[in-house]
């Protein structure tokens, strides 16, 4: 039904063009108007347009039309932004990196020792979360407490390995080796930026191949985490995957012993199956693919590769930040132990603590977790000039420090 008004124009609906409007009473104004409601969108109004309702629905589809594009130009533009500066923290990143390796001297004195054949150590390095800060009343963590905790790591390796007659030892890092820093609370408890953070790590974790190289041949071999992803959403294509934090910090150990005999693993970066004393040992970090039924997912894993005419012996994988050795997988705790969020959002608690395998060439294989929650040992050495904490640092907020001090 067609409306007209007191003047003799159609009535038609500023919101859907409809045409069937009717009176709906007065507003409640000093000059009162007639209030309209559309029939078909119950929009209500004081101010209809007036015209011709073929013309009216056509201005309205025209102005839906601009407004869709105006909003995919937004949305596309806001994208190109992103990107844009995501790509400028990655040259900044880089060039702090490399001016950063320029000026540091690293160690690659690298030996050689005998090979003996009856068994492979496996050093399992996972959920590191270098650059986090906790100050917890049960725990705290930071670079320096990372670095004895690595140290005693290593510390207990070999004293396990010396028992095995090991020569050869592989450190397998399964990802999250950098804290995120997407979230607020994440922002906020971080040490200090990701370059620095990143060289931080590297620089940790070389100390430790050079440590453990006095008694063994190395290998190290990785696998991206969740946590250290440059953009936002996960990629599970290799090119995102290894858009990561984690593969930056193994490709500076692999720039750092370049020409030296600690050998690095390249493979895919989610999944990395390894042969270790003729047993294949399959790495991955955990996020998507392990459920909270760990078995059953390492069973379904296990059967996509038997698929493909590959058997997977032991799969080893972190993640959850809760340490767990089983017949055919193990799965590391973190090397943080119990922070805000998880004892806050998730009403967990937790311990420090990494795992160490020993395969024999005759298919067996032994594992134990080390627990790292109280050390005391001096840790690898670090950088105080790179380790800028931020306000949240207990150590900064105590201590008093002489900004600039002017003799006269």
């Amino acid at each position: 039904m067609i409306i007209y008004n007191d003047d003799g124009y159609i009535v038609s609906c500023p919101k859907c063009g409809s045409g069937d409007l009717i009176r709906n009473g007065l507003n409640d104004t000093v000059k009162p108007k007639h209030r309209w409601k559309c029939n078909e969108c119950n929009y209500k109004t004081v101010s209809p347009v007036l015209g011709e309702p073929d013309i009216i629905r056509e201005s309205v589809k025209l102005a839906k039309q601009k407004q869709s594009f105006q909003d995919r130009n937004r949305i596309e533009r806001k994208t190109f932004r992103e990107y844009a500066r995501l790509d400028n923290a990655l040259h900044t990143l880089s060039s702090k990196i490399l001016g950063v390796l320029r000026e540091h001297k690293f160690h690659k004195s690298i030996k050689t020792h005998p090979k003996k054949r009856k068994a492979v150590g496996v050093i399992h390095l996972s959920d590191l979360h270098f650059n986090e800060l906790v100050n917890l009343p049960n725990n705290k963590y930071d670079f320096g407490v990372a670095s004895k905790r690595i140290k005693r790591h290593i510390e207990a390796a070999k004293t396990y390995f010396s028992t095995q007659h090991i020569s050869n030892v592989v450190i397998a890092l399964t990802g999250d080796l950098i804290n995120s820093d997407r979230r607020l609370d994440e922002m906020l408890t971080n040490s200090t930026n990701r370059a620095q953070a990143v060289f931080i790590a590297a620089d940790i974790l070389q100390q430790a191949i050079i440590d453990l190289n006095q008694s063994y041949n190395v290998t190290v071999a990785c696998v991206s985490g969740n946590e250290a992803r440059v953009h936002k959403e996960y990629g599970w294509t290799d090119i995102l995957a290894t858009d990561n934090y984690d593969f930056t910090i193994f490709n500076i150990l692999r720039a750092l012993f370049m020409g030296t005999k600690v050998d690095f693993v390249s493979g895919d970066p989610m999944e990395l199956v390894l042969n270790v004393a003729n047993q294949n040992l399959l790495l991955l970090h955990g996020h998507g693919s392990i459920t909270a039924k760990h078995e059953s997912s390492v069973n379904q894993i296990k059967g996509r590769y038997a698929s493909r005419g590959m058997h997977i012996d032991y799969v080893i994988s972190g993640h959850i930040h809760s340490a767990r050795i089983g017949d055919t997988y193990a799965r590391s705790s973190s090397l943080v132990g119990a922070n805000d969020y998880s004892e806050k959002a998730l009403n967990l608690s937790g311990r420090a603590s990494q795992n160490l395998y020993v395969f024999y060439k005759n298919g067996n294989r032994d594992g134990i977790k080390v627990d790292l929650q109280y050390v005391d040992n001096k840790g690898y050495n670090i950088d105080k000039s790179l380790e800028a904490y931020n306000p949240k640092s207990q150590e900064k907020l105590s201590t008093k420090t002489t900004i600039l001090e002017i003799k006269i």
